[in-house]
């Protein structure tokens, strides 16, 4: 691909223009501009690479993407076209879907949104559906797939609703069988977390669910996308484990991590409030940088609230908290060089 040019960070300024204040459209800019060197290496060497009097850079920025249903909002409301135009012009290279319909604009394929991610220089990275539509139809969810051009696919539903041990072990010879059929298309099935998956068996308080699916489902063909933000609120309500240790013992397992931060609430019975990329508690920085493989992951912006919680001083808008979001993970360093 093609790097950046100044005539696209001039855009970018201009667009931020009509939804953040003037002071945070230019410190976004001056970001941007800041690291316009980064953008032009693959992620691999931008991984490797050090920042002036900082570590390595922990989200490559062509692995940074988005979850759609961050700005669900706004695709509803103007489409993949005009999404699509203002993500690029941010800086966004993938995107991963929440479904493949856009509101009150209208009708669309998904050959048109192939061809929408094609002119905008996006990538398709995953996508979330639902368990039921894997199981009743999964070769048109691999057929769509294939023409969006992920090599992802998975849903963000809890494996099962029923919280037993039997209950997880026959979820996890479903998602067996949708990861097979998966890997016989060259994709990866993976399943997203909330909180629920790291409580305990209701028969048996002992078993943590998300280790029942973890050890019973087949590395080879079922992958994970932690949600850290909800990895967190699970060890806040479910003591007994570190999020980070899941990915460690099998990174391969982890092509894709949900960045999405919270602010410490002790008020709150999940421990935190979701808010904006970059003003929150979580530790993103000691989390990354413990991973292994940097720089070989795709990190998801997400934010379910972003339409209405914005950072604090900001107007409601949820493409101003994708900008200065973007912007907060692009900044990330290790802190060992």
């Amino acid at each position: 691909m093609e790097p950046r040019t100044d005539v696209d960070r001039r855009n970018f300024l201009r667009l931020a223009g009509g939804t953040v204040a003037v002071g945070a459209a230019s410190l976004a800019g001056a970001a941007l501009a800041g690291s316009a060197a980064a953008s032009t290496l693959t992620p691999t060497t931008a991984a490797a690479t050090t920042a002036a009097g900082g570590g390595r850079v922990l989200v490559p920025p062509g692995n940074i993407g988005i979850q759609l249903y961050s700005i669900r909002d706004k695709v509803s409301s103007l489409g993949f076209r005009a999404v699509f135009e203002r993500l690029s012009a941010i800086g966004y290279k993938e995107v991963e879907f929440a479904g493949y319909t856009q509101g009150q604009v209208g009708a669309i394929t998904p050959q048109e949104i192939r061809q929408l991610l094609d002119d905008n220089d996006l990538r398709a990275v995953g996508s979330h559906r639902g368990i039921s539509d894997f199981a009743n139809n999964m070769e048109l969810e691999l057929d769509n797939a294939e023409i969006l051009g992920m090599k992802h696919i998975g849903t963000a539903q809890a494996p099962t609703g029923d919280r037993t041990v039997a209950g997880y072990l026959a979820a996890a010879e479903q998602f067996n069988g949708f990861g097979a059929a998966a890997r016989a298309r060259g994709l990866k099935f993976y399943q997203h977390n909330h909180d629920g998956e790291f409580s305990f068996a209701t028969d048996d308080p002992d078993v943590r669910l998300y280790d029942v699916f973890y050890d019973n489902t087949d590395p080879r063909t079922v992958f994970l996308e932690m949600d850290v933000f909800w990895a967190f609120v699970g060890q806040h309500r479910y003591p007994g484990f570190e999020p980070v240790d899941y990915i460690k013992r099998n990174p391969y397992r982890y092509p894709l991590l949900h960045l999405k931060d919270g602010q410490v609430n002790p008020e709150s019975s999940a421990g935190y409030d979701m808010v904006e990329f970059g003003i929150g508690d979580l530790p993103y920085t000691e989390f990354l940088s413990a991973l292994p493989g940097g720089g070989q992951r795709h990190g998801v912006w997400e934010q379910d609230n972003a339409a209405t919680v914005p950072a604090p001083g900001y107007p409601a808008d949820s493409f101003g908290n994708a900008q200065r979001s973007y912007v907060e993970v692009r900044s990330l360093r290790s802190k060992r060089c």
